[in-house]
């Protein structure tokens, strides 16, 4: 894909967001962000957070690690939604010495920026992205399906489109 400023990185995570509600099974998706600094990772999972329903102050867990936050469902649930950034990892075995597989194991969506730094940690994405911003500021993004409920969240981006 080719987004060739913000508005175009928001049409994309709104376009998520709404598939990420209507394919089941929320409660257990990954999705993995890769890029350079000032790829616009934090930016699209501003994006998408606020598109799911996340209110209030949405901040990058650059120093912290990881930032919980909780989705109030359609159907009234909530949903615990963790938003990682692994970007000061120097080696992968810090993701389960910090005691993440916890966390990944249980209920909710868990966006991950810099995740290649955990990786070989990690359990495998629903969905990968790899922003690469271009010389005229617009971003080169690969959308890699890694299940099939993320092959399911980009057919319905890709019909959104």
């Amino acid at each position: 894909m080719h987004w060739p400023d913000e508005a175009a990185c928001v049409r994309f995570a709104f376009a998520l967001a709404e598939a990420l509600q209507t394919q089941p099974p929320l409660r257990d998706a990954r999705l993995e962000l890769d890029g350079p600094l000032g790829a616009g990772k934090t930016t699209f999972v501003r994006h998408l957070l606020r598109a799911l329903g996340v209110t209030g102050r949405i901040k990058s867990p650059t120093y912290a690690v990881v930032e919980p936050y909780e989705l109030q469902l359609p159907d009234g649930q909530q949903l615990a939604v963790s938003h990682f950034d692994f970007y000061r990892f120097d080696d992968p075995r810090e993701w389960t010495d910090a005691g993440f597989r916890e966390i990944y194991t249980a209920p909710g969506l868990k966006v991950a920026e810099w995740a290649s730094k955990a990786a070989p940690q990690m359990p495998p994405p629903d969905l990968r992205l790899v922003l690469e911003p271009q010389a005229d500021d617009s971003r080169q993004v690969q959308a890699l399906a890694c299940s099939e409920l993320g092959r399911q969240w980009l057919a319905c981006v890709e019909v959104k489109a």
